[in-house]
């Protein structure tokens, strides 16, 4: 699941570079996709952290 997150976290990166960049307008919109994605992937991955220690 971690490796998911960061797969999704090097993808909006690049989404976000070329669509903050000025170079792909239209990747604006999946780069904020694949952000909160990652966040919310991130956050479940914490949570089942926590659950495996506790």
């Amino acid at each position: 699941m971690l490796h998911y997150a960061v797969v999704f976290l090097v993808i909006a990166l690049v989404a976000a570079l070329f669509g903050f960049g000025g170079i792909a307008a239209g990747a604006v919109g999946i780069a904020k996709i694949l952000f909160f994605v990652f966040v919310i992937m991130a956050i479940v991955t914490f949570v089942m952290g926590l659950m495996k220690r506790g």
